[in-house]
């Protein structure tokens, strides 16, 4: 089974990740690795704002998909169970559920996920609240192919995983949809 993990900024697409990893035993393949490493490669600051830059670079380059496609290649060739985190674009959901993949969204309440990215404090999460707000406007809609749409994407997940409570009503839900699917 491949699972396709979509969702808001701060809403725990990582904690649903950790969790299918660390007690399912899939193997983890991350957009934002592989777009940190493109952006690495070409010298720049990692940020929020350059790694959406890069990202519709390399998608408009290389297709709608091509981020996705690459981590789904490499799911495949280890075989098994694989998340792939995080789908951004709908080019990415439709590639994945034209190979018969999974795509769940996690989404929560704005300020609790505001909240949580400044407890997190990785490199793009030194913010105001309002940059974030700013920020998270810009992804949720983009109309190109290859730029964000998450609301878009969101609209297309198979589960949505609402996490506004505790690490284990998340995981619980987990479970639910992980018995539907199965």
């Amino acid at each position: 089974m491949i699972i396709g993990i979509t969702g808001t900024n701060g809403a725990g697409k990582g904690t649903v990740v950790d969790y299918l990893r660390d007690h399912k035993g899939f193997a983890h393949f991350s957009a934002r690795t592989f777009i940190v490493e493109e952006i690495e490669a070409r010298g720049l600051q990692a940020n929020r704002d350059t790694m959406r830059e890069v990202a519709n670079d390399v998608r408009k380059n290389h297709g709608p998909a091509f981020v996705i496609e690459s981590l789904f290649a490499k799911a495949i060739a280890r075989g098994g169970n694989a998340v792939i985190e995080s789908v951004r674009t709908i080019g990415e959901a439709e590639f994945l559920k034209s190979c018969g993949a999974h795509i769940w969204a996690v989404d929560a309440d704005r300020k609790t996920r505001y909240e949580r990215i400044t407890l997190r404090g990785s490199v793009t999460d030194h913010i105001s609240f309002e940059t974030f707000c700013a920020q998270e406007d810009r992804e949720l809609s983009g109309t190109e192919k290859y730029d964000m749409n998450v609301a878009g994407v969101m609209a297309m997940a198979d589960a949505t995983l609402l996490n506004n409570g505790t690490q284990e009503e998340l995981f619980a839900q987990v479970e639910v949809v992980l018995q539907q699917v199965a």
